[in-house]
């Protein structure tokens, strides 16, 4: 049964609109779940916190001239 010139442009229509509608509804799917999930944290460095702390501190001790 030979198609005629403008079945087939229907059928290659039809199958081109199938394919982009579930493309858009898996980037739109793929959109939903990046945006749910929190940014990454970066990791407590406690070394770097505990630097910052001891100069702090000596610096109130130097304004309050209570280092000598």
């Amino acid at each position: 049964m030979p198609l005629s010139k403008p079945q087939i442009i229907a059928a290659i229509s039809g199958a081109l609109a199938a394919y982009l509608a579930a493309e858009e509804a898996a980037c739109q799917a793929a959109q939903v779940l990046t945006a749910a999930a929190p940014p990454p944290v970066p990791p407590l460095n406690l070394w770097g916190l505990a630097g910052r702390s001891q100069a702090m501190q000596l610096r109130m001790l130097a304004q309050r001239r209570s280092l000598r």
